[in-house]
């Protein structure tokens, strides 16, 4: 199978015209037309995901993040990126990236995390289509809605602003979406959920929050999203999940 075929299954999903202009979704590395017996699909492109692929076999990685985002001036194999560069090219690995464009996808990260939440009847907060605006089943106090969003995340810890009397009205953005904020206070959410939010973002309207659970946590299930929309389009090819444990950046002690 060519590499442009199991593109054109991601892209039925999360078509590549809807990326943000900044971004680099699409094919990072490899041609459209290389043949690809089987495809590995991780979060980020690292070099250990890499190594998977060569190891078991795999001629396609399929991330949600794209492994060269912005100017790449050298193939550096003494950087993370580089060495990922370096090592794909050498075994003739194909690299391919969803990232805005799935993002925004009627049934993508943004849509997986208002599922996770269990919003009710949740619309796009803007245009742009990076966030959710929705009711949770039932209003609970902020720091009943803290617990909440640590289970329905699996988070070991969260940040957060002062927590409110009263979560009901609830907006979402996936990764770092502090820029949202104003949005989503502006149509009414009590609280926002998304990642990396800057310090002074946690200084918010009086009656509201905002929850910081992490850039990883708040995308990461769309890597088990690839590979079921994969799997059920090509049902007789080899489609793989990473197998490595924790590949998050971030560690909390």
């Amino acid at each position: 199978m060519k590499a442009k075929e199991i593109a054109a299954v991601l892209e039925e999903f999360a078509p590549l015209a809807t990326q943000e202009a900044w971004d680099n979704a699409g094919l990072c590395i490899g041609s459209p037309e290389a043949e690809v017996h089987a495809v590995l699909v991780g979060f980020d492109c690292t070099e250990a995901l890499v190594r998977e692929a060569i190891d078991r076999g795999a001629d396609m990685i399929v991330t949600h993040h794209p492994l060269i985002f912005g100017g790449l001036k050298t193939i550096d194999p003494d950087n993370p990126v580089g060495a990922a560069v370096w090592m794909a090219v050498r075994h003739d690995i194909v690299v391919y990236a969803a990232h805005t464009n799935a993002d925004k996808a009627a049934e993508g990260v943004n849509a997986l995390m208002a599922a996770r939440l269990d919003m009710v009847d949740p619309e796009p907060l803007d245009e742009s289509g990076l966030g959710m605006i929705g009711l949770l089943p039932a209003p609970m106090s902020g720091r009943d809605f803290c617990a909440y969003v640590k289970e329905c995340f699996s988070l070991r810890t969260l940040r957060c602003s002062a927590p409110v009397e009263e979560v009901w009205r609830v907006a979402t953005s996936c990764g770092a979406g502090s820029s949202f904020a104003d949005a989503a206070f502006r149509q009414g959410a009590d609280a926002f959920v998304t990642g990396d939010v800057s310090y002074h973002h946690f200084f918010v309207p009086q009656g509201r929050m905002i929850l910081d659970i992490g850039h990883y946590e708040s995308e990461v299930e769309i890597v088990g999203k690839f590979v079921s929309i994969l799997r059920k389009k090509l049902p007789t090819f080899a489609v793989y999940t990473t197998e490595l444990k924790n590949n998050n950046p971030i560690y909390y002690f």
